[in-house]
C-alpha cells in the first residue's frame, strides 16, 4: 500500500472508531443546525479533528479541504486532503446504520488514493490512482450489466436547495420508469463505493460538494466505471452534479438526464 495511503487508512479507522463509539448511545449526541437539514454534531467535529491530527503530523506542508473546518490552504501545496468526517450525519443521529468516513487525496488536482470507511459493516474501500479499487484487500470491479431496465440505480433527493427539484423529478420520474429500481440509502460517498464495487449500477445527484465525491469518484474509476458531470465532463468536484455507472449504464444514464438539464443546472 502506498504511504500515503496507508496514513489515509489509519486516519479513517481512527474516526470510525470514535463514530463506532457514540453510536452506541445517540441520546447523549448534541446535534447542531449549519443550514436546512444540515446537521452537525460534536462526532462529525471529533472525527475530523482525529484525521486532521494525523495528517498534519505526517504531512505538515500538504493543504486540506475538510467539510467541518473548511479549507487549509498552504503556500505551494502540491497534495489537497479532501476529508469527510462522517458522510450521512442524518443517518447518523437517526440511527440508521448507513454512513462512513471519506478522505481523498488530490496531486496537483488529480485524485491519487482514495478512501470511504464503513463502521457499521468495517467495510474499508480503498484505491490508487492506477493501481485499482480494493474493498477489504480484496480487487472490485464495477458490474457487468448493459441493460438499464435490469440495473439498479442510486441517487441523492435534493434537501438543501430545491432550485432544481423539478427536473430532478422528472429526471427521478423517467429512471424509476426504466430502470430495476431506483434507491436513495442517504450518504453519497457509500453510494458512489457500493457502484465500485457492483452493488448498484449507476448513480446521480445534485448540489453535492467536493468532500462527497471524491473519494467515491477514484474508486469508481479504478473499478472501471465512469464518472463525470452533467454535461458529460470531468468537472463534477466543481460543479457538485456527478453522473457515475457502469460503462454501458452510465451512457443511458446521461442521456435520459441530459435533456432534463437547464443551463444554470448545466454549469
Amino acid at each position: 500500500m502506498h504511504p500515503m495511503l496507508n496514513i489515509a487508512v489509519k486516519a479513517a479507522r481512527r474516526a470510525g472508531q470514535i463514530i463506532a463509539r457514540a453510536s452506541l448511545d445517540l441520546d447523549q449526541i448534541k446535534v447542531g443546525v449549519k443550514q436546512k437539514s444540515d446537521f452537525v454534531t460534536g462526532v462529525d467535529e471529533a472525527a475530523e479533528a482525529a484525521i486532521l491530527d494525523l495528517v498534519r503530523e505526517v504531512y505538515p506542508t500538504h493543504a486540506i479541504l475538510a467539510e467541518e473546518t473548511g479549507a487549509n490552504t498552504v503556500t505551494g501545496a502540491e497534495y489537497q486532503w479532501i476529508i469527510d468526517p462522517l458522510d450521512g450525519t442524518t443517518n447518523f443521529i437517526h440511527g440508521f446504520p448507513q454512513y462512513a468516513v471519506s478522505i481523498a487525496i488530490a496531486h496537483k488536482g488529480v485524485l491519487t488514493h482514495a478512501v470511504v470507511f464503513d463502521p457499521n459493516r468495517n467495510e474499508l474501500f480503498t484505491a490508487t490512482r492506477g493501481a485499482g479499487a480494493y474493498l477489504n484487500d480484496k480487487r472490485i470491479r464495477v458490474s457487468k450489466r448493459a441493460k438499464l431496465e435490469e440495473a439498479l440505480i442510486g441517487t441523492g433527493f435534493p434537501y438543501r436547495s430545491f432550485d432544481h427539484a423539478d427536473a430532478y423529478l422528472a429526471i427521478f420520474k423517467e429512471i424509476t420508469r426504466r430502470t430495476a429500481g431506483v434507491r436513495r440509502p442517504g450518504a453519497a460517498s457509500l453510494d458512489l463505493a457500493w457502484l465500485a464495487c457492483g452493488r448498484i449500477d449507476g448513480f446521480w445527484e445534485f448540489g453535492l460538494s467536493p468532500w462527497d465525491m471524491a473519494a467515491g469518484a477514484l474508486l469508481i474509476q479504478e473499478a472501471g466505471g465512469l464518472v463525470s458531470d452533467l454535461a458529460g465532463e470531468g468537472d463534477y468536484l466543481a460543479s457538485g452534479n456527478i453522473v457515475a455507472g457502469a460503462p454501458k449504464i452510465f451512457a443511458q444514464l446521461l442521456q435520459i438526464i441530459q435533456p432534463h438539464c437547464t443551463p444554470s443546472l448545466a454549469r
